[in-house]
């Protein structure tokens, strides 16, 4: 009976033997880095990073309770930041090529200490109500970073500069990875900023380097800059094309009629009267940038549905609806992006709807809850990239990047708790969610665009 047991217990130890074996050569077998993660769940483990300011311990467990669509105030004096997992970036050499039909709006005015000398757009004010009545109802002041910034949302980088060459190219590496072809970069001329910012004209050069690294291409996103009209904008678009121009980044979109030419994107351009883009836009204006070395494509900001006729009146060579918020507006609505395509196809303009994955700008406007769109784990995103290619657009653009006073970001954002803030984040999945969503749509929109260039006449390449 002895020499029985004792043949049981070395079989068994055996067996045991085996199966640990087995188990380590399957690790050894495991890549050591994977296109959306490490395998087998485990980027489910991400690592905390935990500081208690009253030297208590927390439970992970109740972080993961948390809401990740709802911020909540007045919690304990805690801080817990999730660190990005290193395997949430897909290899780009296995990466589908850019799609040059897909741009991104791009904004370049975030600063911090280190590199500015102080925070720049991360402590933005809390803006009034135009009623004073329901001002006093909400909270006054500026944000205060680092803890607390004028988001809902974390991002994974932190309270970066505009000015760090290391963000930059990471964003531009962020961009490649979801096969975005173009970023359009939020622009001021020279001397101007908008009124929480600085001027940050000298970092273009620094931004076309980065993107000409990853094949990306940069167009100019024009803001309201102040007294904008029909010759400081010619001024400016020849500033920008001598200046920028021959850059190897610089985009140009290729017309019907072969020729390839800069594309403007204008910000808020109903403010300015239709007479005053005539004069800039149109063959016969008295400041007609038409057939000149610094003619280009002309993109108008469409909100309501009267401004088509002043875009036709002004010159433009095509409408955007920028806002990523369905149902704000007649261009933002969704319903209407077949029958805006129609017009546009019978006027000859290029038709380019903004999608995003939500929005959300009570950070900084407390009293705008009712324009706030759920991301429902990113598929907001995808019904108004589904929509947007039903109209079988020239071109589709993405609100945006980096806008996260809106919260419109598709750039990566993390988990983040304070003593008086839970962060949005992009839980259960991953903070490379909206990249990915990005890059599958990328390849969808370039495969049907193929299908239906031809029969439009459109550029395919």
């Amino acid at each position: 009976m002895a020499k029985f047991r004792r043949r049981t217990c070395i079989i068994l130890s055996l067996f045991i033997l085996f199966i640990f074996s087995l188990m380590m050569g399957l690790k050894m077998l495991r890549p050591n880095k994977a296109t959306f993660g490490d395998p087998f769940g485990l980027e489910l483990l991400p690592v905390l990073h935990q500081q208690t300011r009253l030297g208590k311990d927390f439970d992970s467990q109740n972080n993961d309770k948390i809401n990740s669509e709802t911020n909540n105030k007045n919690l304990k004096s805690v801080e817990i930041t999730m660190k990005p997992s290193k395997a949430s970036e897909p290899y780009l050499e296995e990466l589908q090529p850019l799609n040059y039909y897909l741009h991104v709006f791009y904004y370049s005015w975030y600063g911090n200490p280190q590199f500015d000398g102080k925070y720049i757009h991360w402590n933005h004010p809390i803006l009034k109500h135009w009623d004073p009545r329901l001002t006093k109802n909400y909270p006054q002041g500026k944000h205060s970073p680092p803890d607390d910034i004028g988001s809902s949302f974390y991002p994974e980088l932190g309270i970066y500069s505009s000015r760090d060459p290391s963000v930059i190219e990471t964003h531009m590496k962020q961009m490649y990875s979801a096969s975005i072809g173009v970023l359009a970069l939020s622009w001021y001329p020279p001397g101007t900023n908008d009124e929480n910012g600085e001027n940050t004209d000298d970092l273009v050069p620094t931004i076309l380097d980065k993107a000409h690294k990853y094949n990306l291409k940069v167009t100019f996103h024009i803001e309201p800059y102040s007294n904008r009209d029909d010759q400081n904008m010619y001024k400016n678009v020849k500033y920008i094309i001598d200046k920028y121009g021959n850059h190897p980044a610089f985009y140009r979109y290729k017309t019907k009629t072969g020729n390839a030419l800069p594309m403007f994107y204008i910000y808020d351009s109903y403010i300015t009267k239709p007479e005053k883009w005539a004069n800039l836009l149109t063959t016969t204006g008295s400041q007609s940038i038409r057939n000149s070395p610094y003619d280009a494509l002309f993109i108008a900001l469409l909100v309501e549905s009267k401004h088509r006729y002043d875009i036709l009146q002004g010159g433009f060579d095509g409408i955007y609806t920028y806002f990523a918020t369905n149902g704000f507006t007649y261009g933002s609505s969704y319903e209407n992006w077949v029958r805006l395509k129609f017009f546009c196809d019978q006027f000859n303009l290029l038709f380019i709807p903004s999608v995003g994955p939500g929005y959300i700008d009570t950070s900084i406007r407390p009293w705008n809850a009712q324009n706030t769109r759920n991301r429902i784990s990113g598929k907001y995103y995808e019904t108004a990239l589904g929509a947007a290619l039903h109209a079988h657009p020239s071109v589709i653009s993405i609100t945006s990047f980096n806008e996260w006073h809106e919260g419109t970001q598709i750039e990566k954002a993390i988990p983040k708790r304070t003593s008086n803030t839970v962060y949005l984040d992009y839980r259960p999945h991953k903070p490379s969610l909206y990249l990915e969503l990005t890059r599958k749509w990328s390849e969808k929109y370039g495969k049907e665009r193929a299908t239906y260039a031809l029969d439009q006449k459109l550029p395919v390449s």
